[in-house]
């Protein structure tokens, strides 16, 4: 059973499956989909993580998220450019321009998850993918409203509207998306690995591209980068292990820490405590915290002080082996280097990422993302994978999806479309069909959107219970679940 967030993506993952591709063969496949099914939400310039366990593997965590680069070298002339994106009910400022470029992850992670527990050469996983980015992809309902509310984005530089707004306009949905450079690239990273995106030609494309408009994408730096095995974060949560992201990243810390005090409570938690452990988690996101994430040891001292802790695809194979796979681009930084295949990522420019302010984070360092591929295990065998696109919203997506199938007994596809809320910067936001009668009173501001929304995230997941597998794609991104 595999999860994502496109038709497409879930479809090239549940044939490898058939094809007798395990779950990180999949995972792969449906990656490679997604460069070209959801080109806005991850690429070749992003980044992310990848959550391996059951099956008789040891839990790791892959982390191939974006480095930072070093500042430019006079932000004055080259700032980061804010761009508006309205959600409806809400609006967000995001920024892009060759400033938000960070160091990309995305082929290193690709060819290591291969390397490591892949059993299908990686040319045969990025065919397909290929071969669609040639041919085209028309724009489904869920993509298309993603490149509505981008459009300034898409058309922010000739060689991103060129791809984007072929017509002088957004396309829409229906239009067909062709990228003959992103083919390409998929072929050459089937056919050569990740090298010459870091230190071929590639990459120096990259790097002189970025460097004659003001960015600092170093050749050096770009040729350091290396994905990094982690050892996942565990937190036990009722009668269950709960696996996700450690430092550097954020989100997987706050989500388990988030865990923690729900299971102090009763079940099911009422209302008022989920929203009561966001609010918590959210003031725990101190410069000191960010600052800490980066320290050996220091998830251990975070939660046993405090407690005694942009797509998604999900997959489980027929031999109980799960691989949680989140990445993102950010929204794009509008840098698209010709010839490549590329449109780096702007994570320097999310404000969700540098609570401390732009470019304070050294050279070198992962962002702390709040990305958090997660697999929850009930006497030890996996009975959750599920992970959100969705920035600061991805934690409390995920806590919410996992109190709804422990708490409340639902089934994955009731839980991930359940209504949802997420507190951050003193205001509660509402998806409609909750009662928030418990919360008035409390010195909240609410906001209520009129209708669920992909503000609130993009949850991917798959559940096994006993031989049945279910899974299910966040119906507010146009996420579907395919069974192999």
């Amino acid at each position: 059973m595999i999860a994502a967030g496109h038709p497409l993506t879930a479809q090239a993952g549940a044939r490898v499956l058939r094809e007798g591709g395990n779950a990180v063969d999949a995972a792969v496949g449906a990656m490679l989909t997604s460069f070209v099914a959801e080109p806005l939400l991850t690429g070749l310039g992003a980044g992310g993580y990848m959550m391996i366990a059951g099956g008789g593997q040891e839990p790791a965590l892959l982390d191939f998220f974006v480095e930072a680069p070093d500042p430019p070298h006079d932000s004055s002339t080259v700032p980061l450019q804010a761009i508006d994106v309205s959600f409806g009910d809400a609006e967000q400022v995001f920024y892009i321009g060759p400033a938000s470029c960070a160091v990309y992850g995305t082929p290193a992670g690709v060819c290591d998850a291969v390397r490591r527990w892949g059993t299908i050469p990686l040319r045969e996983l990025a065919t397909g993918a290929a071969e669609l980015a040639r041919t085209g992809v028309a724009l489904n309902r869920g993509q298309a409203y993603v490149a509505e509310i981008l459009g300034e984005l898409l058309c922010s530089t000739p060689e991103c509207a060129a791809i984007w707004a072929p017509h002088g306009r957004p396309l829409r949905e229906g239009d067909v998306l062709r990228n003959g450079d992103l083919a390409d690239a998929l072929e050459r990273l089937g056919g050569e690995g990740a090298r010459p995106f870091y230190e071929g030609e590639i990459a120096h494309a990259v790097s002189d591209w970025v460097a004659a408009r003001g960015g600092s994408l170093h050749r050096e730096q770009l040729a350091s980068y290396r994905a990094i095995l982690r050892t996942p974060v565990r937190m036990r949560y009722r009668d269950r292990d709960v696996l996700t992201n450690p430092p550097p990243s954020a989100g997987g810390t706050l989500l388990a820490y988030s865990l923690g005090l729900l299971d102090r409570a009763g079940s099911p938690p009422p209302l008022t405590d989920v929203v009561e452990a966001m609010a918590c988690a959210q003031a725990e996101r101190t410069p000191q915290f960010v600052q800490g994430l980066n320290e050996d040891g220091f998830l251990e001292r975070f939660l046993s002080r405090h407690l005694g802790a942009t797509t998604h695809i999900s997959v489980l194979d027929g031999n109980g082996m799960a691989c949680s796979v989140t990445a993102t681009n950010g929204e794009g930084s509008g840098v698209v280097v010709p010839r490549t295949g590329i449109h780096i990522n702007n994570i320097m420019g999310e404000e969700d990422l540098s609570p401390l302010g732009f470019h304070t984070q050294e050279a070198g360092q992962r962002m702390p993302s709040m990305m958090a591929p997660s697999v929850v295990l009930r006497d030890g065998e996996v009975e959750l994978v599920l992970g959100s696109a969705g920035s600061n919203r991805i934690r409390s997506a995920l806590l919410q999806t996992i109190v709804g199938v422990v708490d409340h007994g639902l089934e994955i596809a009731e839980a991930v479309r359940a209504p949802r809320v997420h507190y951050e910067g003193e205001v509660l936001y509402a998806e409609p069909g909750i009662d928030l009668g418990q919360l008035d009173g409390e010195g909240r501001t609410i906001v209520r959107f009129s209708s669920p929304n992909l503000f609130f995230g993009g949850v991917g997941a798959v559940q096994r219970d006993g031989e049945t597998l279910r899974g299910a794609g966040d119906p507010r991104r146009g996420g579907v679940a395919v069974l192999a």
